[in-house]
């Protein structure tokens, strides 16, 4: 009986660290894709465009971009959307179009107002 009490435990133990083993691995896979799950309120900084206004986006916080900047490759963003590459390129943000602070591009998943206000 002993015996069996101690399996009992022992399997209970393993079933919570494995449970937990595969949340931090979610939440890392995340942190390196920039991928986001409903729920999470993780996001990366950026500059995006939005609504036609260009925002900046800083530790979970957005809020409107008031002056031109420099991405960490050298891409520069200006406050209307125009966006120069480093090798001299030149391209306007769309809606839902974003730049990383180390200068990648990307498309975001554009937030309806209700949702927003959730956060």
């Amino acid at each position: 009986m002993k015996k069996l009490f101690i399996v009992i435990v022992a399997s209970t133990l393993c079933t919570g660290l494995f449970a937990q083993t595969d949340k931090d691995k979610k939440m890392e896979k995340m942190e390196h894709t920039g991928k986001m799950e409903k729920g999470s309120m993780k996001m990366k900084d950026c500059v995006m465009m939005e609504d036609g206004k260009m925002m900046v986006m800083k530790n979970g916080e957005t809020m409107a971009m008031d002056n031109d900047m420099t991405m960490k490759n050298g891409t520069m963003v200006m406050k209307d959307g125009t966006v120069k590459m480093k090798d001299g390129k030149t391209m306007t943000l769309k809606n839902g179009e974003c730049v990383y602070m180390d200068g990648r591009m990307s498309k975001m998943k554009m937030m309806k107002h209700s949702e927003k206000m959730k956060m």
